[in-house]
C-alpha cells in the first residue's frame, strides 16, 4: 500500500488521480476565489491557501483557521526551540465546501477521506523564489502536487526530495524539522492535508 520515499516521505500507491483535472480544478477554484485576499478581513492574515473544507465556526470558510497552526522553530542563534502561532483543531475541519461540489476537488477530497482522517485540507500556492521557515508541525501532512517543477523541493531534517506532480499521495513527516522551497520560476501548487489517522 505504500512506498517509501526516504526515511521521512512515504508514497501511497492505493490511489491516483488525474493531474489534468486537477489543473483545471486550480483554474476553476481561483475565478471564485483568487489565492490572496483583495479585500482585507479583520483577523485574517494573507495567504497563499485556500481551504477546501472548514469548520462551521469560521471567520472565512476559505481561509483554515487564519491559515496558520501551531508550530515550533529555532530562529535565531540561541538554537532554542520556540512555539508559534495558536493550536488550531484539525478534527473541526468536517464540511468540505459547497461551492466546489462540481469541481474535481469533490472527487480528490472524498478519496482521501475514504483512506485517511483528515484536518484542514488545502490548496497552497508557493510563488518562485521562496522558502518556508525551519520548522516543525504536530502533525503529518498529505501532499499532493498539481503543479511543480525541479527547483521546489522539500527538505525534512538531512533529506531533500523534490515531490512530482504524477497524480499520487505523498505522506510526509511534518513533526520533524522541515522546510520547503520553491527555486523555480513558476509557481508550486500542491494539495497539503493535515493527517490525523489512517483508515
Amino acid at each position: 500500500m505504500y512506498s517509501t520515499v526516504n526515511k521521512y516521505i512515504d508514497k501511497f500507491d492505493k490511489v491516483s488521480f488525474d493531474i489534468a483535472k486537477m489543473r483545471s480544478a486550480v483554474e476553476d477554484l481561483i475565478k471564485i476565489r483568487p489565492f490572496e485576499q483583495s479585500i482585507p478581513v479583520e483577523g485574517l492574515l494573507k495567504s497563499n491557501a485556500i481551504c477546501l473544507n472548514y469548520d462551521e465556526k469560521e471567520l472565512d470558510e476559505w481561509y483554515g483557521g487564519n491559515v496558520r497552526g501551531k508550530y515550533w522553530t529555532k530562529p535565531d542563534s540561541s538554537f532554542e526551540e520556540m512555539e508559534r502561532e495558536p493550536y488550531v483543531d484539525e478534527r473541526r475541519y468536517t464540511l468540505f465546501n459547497s461551492k466546489l461540489n462540481n469541481t474535481y476537488f469533490k472527487h480528490v477530497y472524498d478519496t482521501i477521506q475514504e483512506h485517511f482522517e483528515i484536518g484542514r485540507c488545502r490548496v497552497i500556492k508557493m510563488p518562485p523564489r521562496t522558502t518556508l521557515s525551519w520548522h516543525r508541525d504536530p502533525e503529518k501532512r498529505i501532499h499532493l502536487a498539481i503543479q511543480t517543477n525541479y527547483g521546489a523541493r522539500m527538505f525534512i531534517e538531512e533529506t531533500g526530495y523534490h515531490i512530482p506532480a504524477d497524480g499520487s499521495i505523498y505522506i510526509t513527516d511534518n513533526t520533524k524539522y522541515h522546510t520547503a522551497i520553491n527555486g523555480g520560476e513558476e509557481d508550486r501548487i500542491h494539495i497539503v492535508a493535515t493527517l490525523l489517522d489512517t483508515k
